[in-house]
């Protein structure tokens, strides 16, 4: 069998290769009549009982049968970056991390613990970044007891699709009863081309902190507790906008938080009703120009995977994917 200009397929890949990148071609049973080869491209996560799974960069996993093989190839561990500042996984995962601090943190070898009274998954989840010191099962269960001891669901966030990343370790919580519950982008830009978007700046009023105003707008909270304000005012170099509205409840608002070359930004939010007038380009622009200010050359937001308007919000802005992020939650007995 060939492809077009006469090159053969093959499969070259093996068992051996769990763990690598891959690009392989197999035939569906759904296609139409000319339509029946489907490809993949991922980390091959498993090959076992003739079953592939591979976990593409958005943390999909694909499940696929070795008889249905038809090519296959290693290929190299992540593509070349085309827009955006050049970051390795470890280094932008720290720094998002620094930019969303929460209450109470524990490490389990290179893992960290955190809880912040359930605000926000990011503030209440394991973040593995190394290796725990244990196996894994033993870890897992490290894991469960911390968070069962505070009430709180047990999760681990990971992430997919970047150099470094961790798609072994989301086949292996799959296989244990963990389910991926929410998966965001992680987008990173050059911070200077934000600054000079020529938006209406005027209206947007920047502060070190937040006031009960702000909190009105932001919609991540019911009442706002002391560890919701805790999380929110953590950070390295915390940056809050707003712009007024017609009463006590601004018309938009965000927040930066600067981290050395980084400036992260969170929690842009505009009232519905005055959607598409600019204003959450205004806040990006004064937030990223003070970022700029303070010596920032790069930025990165996250946004989850269905918010198409966030999406193509910052896709014009220059925003490009560097990885995605998932939230895996214990769902055993």
């Amino acid at each position: 069998m060939e492809i077009a200009g006469g090159a053969r397929l093959e499969v070259r890949i093996t068992g051996s290769d769990v763990g690598k990148r891959v690009s392989v071609r197999y035939v569906t049973d759904s296609g139409a009549p000319g339509e029946r080869f489907t490809d993949a491209v991922g980390v091959l996560t498993s090959w076992e009982s003739g079953v592939l799974l591979i976990t593409r960069r958005t943390g999909e996993t694909v499940r696929i049968a070795e008889s249905a093989l038809v090519a296959g190839k290693t290929v190299p561990a992540a593509p070349a970056r085309r827009r955006g500042p050049a970051a390795t996984f470890a280094e932008l995962a720290r720094a998002t991390a620094r930019a969303w601090p929460p209450v109470e943190s524990e490490a389990l070898g290179e893992w960290t613990l955190r809880a912040s009274g359930g605000f926000t998954r990011r503030a209440n989840s394991a973040l593995p970044l190394g290796d725990p010191g244990l196996p894994l099962d033993t870890a897992l269960g490290r894991v469960r007891d911390w968070y069962a001891a505070r009430a709180l669901p047990a999760y681990v966030q990971t992430a997919t699709g970047a150099e470094g990343a961790q798609e072994p370790l989301c086949a292996e919580l799959e296989r244990r009863d963990w389910r991926r519950e929410v998966s965001a982008e992680v987008r990173i830009a050059a911070l200077a081309p934000i600054g000079d978007l020529g938006a209406d700046i005027g209206t947007v009023r920047l502060a070190r902190s937040f006031d009960e105003e702000w909190l009105r707008r932001y919609q991540r909270s019911g009442e706002p507790g002391p560890h919701v304000l805790k999380v929110l005012g953590g950070g390295p170099g915390v940056w809050f906008a707003s712009v007024p509205g017609t009463g006590d409840i601004p018309a938009a608002i965000g927040r930066c938080v600067v981290d050395g070359r980084w400036a992260g930004f969170m929690a842009v939010e505009v009232d519905p009703e005055q959607r598409r007038r600019g204003l959450a380009t205004a806040v990006m622009t004064a937030l990223a120009r003070r970022a700029l200010d303070e010596g920032a050359s790069a930025a990165w937001l996250q946004v989850e995977a269905g918010n198409d308007g966030a999406r193509a919000l910052y896709e014009g802005m220059g925003f490009a994917v560097h990885h995605h992020y998932h939230h895996y939650r214990w769902t055993g007995a």
